[in-house]
Order: C-alpha cells, then sequence, then structure tokens
C-alpha cells in the first residue's frame, strides 16, 4: 500500500493561536486557474477571493502570493488566513492543571469550545492555551462539549498526538463525570444506560433510536437534598451528547440543558448566567509515551449544587 505524502509545512505562522486553512488542489480539469476552484470551493464569494489574491494573502507552499491567473495545479496547495467572527469573549479562565514535555491538561470553563470550529475560533481553549503558554504546536488530544467544563488533554509534539488519540479511540481513558440533576426517588441508581445513539447533521440534538446499543453509561448517585442530586457518570464509548441523552432518557435531565429533553430557544449570546451542570471530573490513563499513570481530577464545582439559588436566579 502507498503511503500518502504528507502535505509541506505551513509557510504561514499561527495567527491568535489559530493554524492558516490549508487547501490541497484536487485532480481534475475543471479549474483553468487556481482562483477559479478557490471561487467555487469557499463559501465566501469571488469578490472576497479577489481580494485576498490581490493583497498577497494566499500563499504556495514558498510562501510565495498566488497570482489572479496562476495556473490549476492538481496537488498543488496554497494556505491562506480566514477573516476572524467577531467573538464574544468567554469571561472564564481556563486551568492548567498538569503540563509536562508531552501533555497540557486544562480545566476548561463552561461555554468555551475546545477547539477553533463555526463561529468559535480565536475564542477557543486550544488557541488561548497556544497564546498563553506559547506552545504554537499544542493539539488537542480529544474534544469536550462547548457547553461542558472541565478536564481536556493536549499534547505538545505533533508526532505524538496520535498516540495519545489513540487512548480515547480505543477507550483506554477513564472518564468520570458529575451533574447535577433533579432527584427522583423512584429511579433505581446505580444503573448502567445502554441505547443506539445517533446524530445528523444539522441538527442540533441527538436521538435514541432503535438497534445495537452503541453508546454505555453508568450512572450512579452521589448524594441528595431537597429536589436536586449530584450525579458521578462513567461513559465507556463516547458518542455526541451520550450523557445528556442518557439522563434526559432516565427522566432527569442534567440542569441548563438546552437540548434535552426538548429543544429550547438559543442561549444569546454573551449569556454566561446558567451553564449547564456537566463537569468532566477525572481522566485516568497509562501515558503511552512515557509508561507513567496518570490520574487528573477538576478542581471546578457546579453552581446548581454549591448555590441552586445564585445558579438559577443570578441576577439577584
Amino acid at each position: 500500500m502507498r503511503r500518502r505524502t504528507p502535505p509541506p509545512p505551513s509557510p504561514l505562522a499561527q495567527r491568535d493561536g489559530v493554524d492558516p486553512v490549508r487547501v490541497r488542489l484536487p485532480p481534475g480539469d475543471g479549474w483553468a486557474t487556481v482562483r477559479d476552484h478557490l471561487v467555487a470551493r469557499l463559501p465566501v464569494g469571488a469578490e472576497v477571493v479577489d481580494g485576498m489574491l490581490e493583497a498577497g494573502r494566499i500563499v504556495d507552499a514558498d510562501g510565495r502570493p498566488v497570482a489572479r491567473d496562476r495556473a490549476y495545479a492538481p496537488g498543488m496547495f496554497v494556505w491562506f488566513h480566514r477573516e476572524l467572527p467577531d467573538e464574544e469573549r468567554v469571561p472564564f479562565a481556563i486551568d492548567v492543571i498538569h503540563r509536562d514535555d508531552h501533555l497540557v491538561v486544562a480545566d476548561k470553563p463552561h461555554f468555551l469550545a475546545t477547539t477553533p470550529r463555526g463561529s468559535h475560533i480565536a475564542e477557543t481553549a486550544l488557541a488561548r492555551l497556544r497564546r498563553e503558554l506559547d506552545i504554537p504546536t499544542l493539539g488537542a488530544a480529544h474534544r469536550l462539549d462547548r457547553l461542558t467544563a472541565g478536564l481536556v488533554m493536549f499534547t505538545v509534539r505533533p508526532e505524538e498526538r496520535g498516540a495519545y488519540q489513540s487512548l480515547f479511540r480505543d477507550r483506554r481513558v477513564t472518564k468520570e463525570y458529575e451533574a447535577v440533576a433533579p432527584y427522583d426517588p423512584t429511579l433505581p441508581l446505580p444503573r448502567t444506560v445502554r441505547s443506539r445513539i445517533v446524530k445528523e447533521r444539522g441538527v442540533l440534538a441527538a436521538q435514541e433510536v432503535e438497534g445495537e446499543p452503541n453508546a454505555v453509561s453508568r450512572v450512579e448517585l452521589l448524594e441528595h437534598r431537597g429536589g436536586l442530586a449530584r450525579y458521578r457518570l462513567t461513559p465507556s464509548t463516547g458518542q455526541t451528547h451520550q450523557l445528556r441523552v442518557h439522563m434526559s432518557a432516565l427522566g432527569v435531565p442534567i440542569l441548563g440543558d438546552p437540548l434535552y429533553p426538548v429543544v429550547t430557544d438559543p442561549v444569546p449570546t454573551g449569556d454566561f448566567r446558567r451553564p449547564l451542570q456537566l463537569l468532566a471530573r477525572v481522566l485516568e490513563f497509562t501515558d503511552p509515551v512515557t509508561g507513567r499513570e496518570h490520574r487528573f481530577v477538576s478542581r471546578r464545582t457546579l453552581k446548581a449544587w454549591a448555590s441552586y439559588g445564585k445558579w438559577a436566579s443570578p441576577d439577584i
């Protein structure tokens, strides 16, 4: 089997902790120029592409600006920096709880995306840490939902990223979450929930469907008071929104969830008052590079459990 030739290194440096976009021109003869292909491929319009070319903001592997009339060459790479959207700053710090030559383990706040995606680019955990720690090679070993707080692991050396990512792919990381949700005295716990979860592109909420289970979660009651309870959630699979779907299916949806059991109106931009009460509390694994045993524990607390009144009525 032929190995795919790796792309050349980027001739552009990061900007605000964000990598430049890399585009590889595919095989074909449908485009006379690089410009024609970019106009057809990029969802920004011909005027924007022309402006970037004229300003010299699209470059080749040697860092030379691509001329507007440069002939199309299948397999050629070009790079450019996207225009960053106006992002509302998430007004909470991201804490580093471990750093060595191989790993950075961060304690992410609610509302901060893990990696650049969609409308969240510079205001992400990865971009922030690259800037704050001055580690441009930093990369995510896995992802945590934007609305979920807690532990996220990043790799320092690109050549080691695959080894750490494989820990999550092969389910060799023990992950424990904590959640605050309603208390139901008739719900027998602990229990293991198994179901099949699917998430369709473009649909906000995932769904449970008939079929072979692909999502498994252990749900335990830690303590309760009044009508609320604190739960330990231990997933052994990693489907999108798995814990949120399973808690909702049990009749105890996690506090602050805008999707489960029903999709509600989107939270206005800049409204950080009632975060989803879900926390990635523990990561435990054997380091695939050093062989060390690691157990990391989040230092965060869930606001609704510490003070439900302040979470429910934060302006009071």
